[in-house]
């Protein structure tokens, strides 16, 4: 597309100023008839944003959890199933050929009506997550797939209460969280839609049935006597549009993930209706966190619809508790948008300790459900867990950490596992993660000098070297400092550097050095080269991953 075209296109996409309203101060109006903003101090400007504050709930928590869980789980075939199903020859497109048939009969308008979440169980799903030390919980309220997960007014036909499990899990979910006291939060990805959904629009190339169109472009006329008559396909699809430049190209979405590069531009009412959504999603079920799965905040910079929803989610949140207590997460911000929201890193860790308060988001396997990597045991390790925690930790992050939801809404046994061991390991060492600070420095060793670079919005978790027991981390609490180190020393010795005798980072006498699981007491000793500590014997290998040593000054 050429650049004249995309700023024409997105000049008509962005909203004008929307008009006070005859509510008095409570609240402003967008001119499109839809949701209310809730009036305060945020508007809906980069500026007024920056103004933000992380609730000191948020940084005190650390460690989340998320049940990244919709349709695209129900055949158990990884990540972006809706997509990939459209692409000719990929590994989901034949999986979808055999399990359900071409995708210009079996769409995956399909899957969702097959979709029935049998047996899901929230309040045993959050109270395991909260007994393996999560402090907050998030559900995802729609994907990519553009099918929300709520009672949505304003998808009030491709949603879950309708189609599908015939239930409202956002509320089931919302309920369990609060029931076990943890802050609740939501996942929103459905922005995309638009561009994502653009395979669907296509067809095959080669084969019998080349030429026969997938079922994206199909309308509520297509419908007559089938199992969705009277539905419009495009309510879900959103595919009434021209496609992106090389929109069939795998890669190109990735680069046109901010709307740029080619990307047809979204309609004024495609963008208000995801605006609605949201605000609608908000309202309902009083989320404390909102995660965007989007470069800045949803639909930027082609509309302010992110800024208004940010701006009405602050504006609530102080209205209703007298302070604010959200959270918002976005990806690839810039050292002023990171004011405005909490930067989220996807699959990856920052390198050094960031100056404001951050988040990682990953998994132990794929997003969506995956079979294949569930029988090749291809989750990462409760090891693998709790080093990512601790090394987040000392850089002034969270960890937000996705468990794979089956179709069914159950976790399998081998997630389960990995769920309790590190609830094991949080039990007797969470003093050192719960309301925790970074220290002067977030640690030393071989990995960190050999970590990888963050791609775009992060991936690089698992491309340096791995922790060894030279690899220590920090981090404080009151007059307390942590060493954690990431493997146990065979000799028993460890060896912590930067506390050496007349240490820039700590110049005051050690007193007491503890091994925080068994509170007792370790003999040590202060050389101009390292603080050297002297470990008691192991009695088990278990859990040795992450050793955590109170020092006392």
């Amino acid at each position: 597309m050429k650049r004249r075209t995309l700023i024409k296109g997105m000049a008509a996409t962005l909203p004008s100023l929307w008009l006070s309203r005859a509510l008095g101060n409570q609240f402003f109006e967008d001119p499109f008839g839809g949701e209310l903003m809730a009036n305060g101090p945020f508007k809906p400007t980069w500026e007024s944003l920056q103004n933000y504050k992380t609730p000191e709930w948020f940084r005190d928590a650390k460690f989340g959890m998320w049940a990244h869980w919709g349709p695209q789980c129900q055949p158990e075939a990884g990540d972006w199933y809706a997509r990939g199903m459209y692409q000719e020859g990929s590994w989901q497109y034949k999986v979808h050929l055999q399990k359900y048939g071409h995708p210009s009969k079996f769409g995956f308008k399909d899957v969702i009506n097959e979709w029935k979440a049998a047996n899901w169980d929230p309040e045993e799903l959050v109270r395991l997550y909260k007994s393996a030390g999560a402090q907050y919980f998030m559900a995802m309220a729609n994907h990519h797939d553009n099918f929300d997960l709520y009672d949505s007014r304003y998808q009030k036909h491709w949603n879950a209460t309708k189609i599908g499990p015939k239930k409202d899990l956002i509320g089931g979910w919302a309920k369990a969280a609060r029931n076990n006291g943890l802050p609740f939060g939501v996942s929103v990805h459905a922005s995309h839609a638009w561009r994502w959904y653009e395979v669907a629009q296509q067809a095959d190339k080669t084969g019998p049935l080349a030429g026969i169109p997938y079922d994206g472009k199909l309308t509520r006329a297509d419908g007559k006597g089938k199992w969705w008559e009277g539905l419009n396909p495009q309510e879900l699809y959103a595919q009434d549009h021209p496609l992106s430049e090389e929109s069939v190209d795998d890669h190109s979405i990735h680069k046109q993930w901010n709307w740029g590069n080619g990307a047809y531009p979204p309609s004024k009412a495609y963008i208000e209706k995801f605006y609605n959504r949201t605000i609608d999603l908000i309202n309902k079920y009083d989320p404390d966190v909102l995660y965007f799965d989007d470069s800045q905040l949803p639909l930027w910079p082609v509309s302010d619809a992110g800024l208004r929803i940010a701006a009405h989610l602050y504006n609530k949140s102080i209205k209703e508790h007298g302070e604010l207590r959200a959270v918002i997460n976005g990806k690839i911000l810039d050292e002023n948008q990171r004011k405005a929201m909490v930067w989220d890193i996807e699959r990856g860790q920052a390198n050094e300790i960031q100056p404001l308060p951050w988040q990682t988001d990953t998994c132990i396997g794929n997003w969506h459900y995956d079979r294949g990597l569930y029988e090749r045991d291809g989750y990462k390790t409760a090891k693998t867990v709790i080093q990512t925690l601790v090394d987040i930790v000392s850089k002034n992050g969270n960890l937000m950490l996705n468990i794979p939801v089956r179709g069914d809404g159950t976790i399998d046994e081998k997630a389960r596992r990995i769920v309790e061991e590190t609830g094991k390991w949080m039990k007797v060492n969470s003093e050192s993660i719960y309301g925790t600070r970074p220290w002067k420095i977030f640690g030393e060793g071989p990995a960190q000098e050999a970590a990888a670079k963050l791609s775009a919005q992060g991936f690089n978790e698992g491309k340096g070297k791995p922790f060894t027991h030279e690899d220590i981390r920090y981090n404080t609490k009151g007059d307390v400092l942590y060493a954690t180190a990431m493997g146990w020393p065979r000799d028993g010795k460890l060896v912590i550097k930067s506390l050496a005798k007349n240490s820039r980072h700590l110049p005051q006498e050690i007193q007491k050095v503890e091994l925080l699981t068994t509170k007792q007491s370790l003999p040590f000793e202060r050389t101009e080269d390292a603080l050297m500590v002297t470990l008691p014997e192991r009695t088990s290998e278990e859990l040795t991953y992450a050793n955590v040593i109170k020092v006392l000054t």
